[in-house]
């Protein structure tokens, strides 16, 4: 299965969307600081996930969430709360 997760830091409130195939193993890796791009604002919460068969469908809907579209339909209908 291919992954896409949204996470939630805890000290800014900043959303980071990514992509794995490890989703629980990426998650660690996010909060013991193995990613440059999120290790500063750690520790995170997984705030949503979604699974896919196929990894290049995975990949496009990462993509879309990372778009202006994407980040508006999140904020309406996945984040609220």
């Amino acid at each position: 299965m291919y992954y896409v997760y949204t996470i939630r830091s805890h000290v800014d409130g900043r959303i980071y969307v990514g992509f794995s195939n490890e989703l629980k193993q990426r998650v660690k890796a996010h909060n013991t600081g193995q990613s440059k791009y999120t290790a500063k604002y750690k520790p995170w919460d997984l705030i949503f996930y979604s699974a896919f068969e196929k990894q290049n469908t995975a990949k496009e809907f990462e993509q879309y969430l990372k778009s202006h579209s994407g980040k508006a339909f999140a904020n309406k209908h996945l984040f609220r709360d």
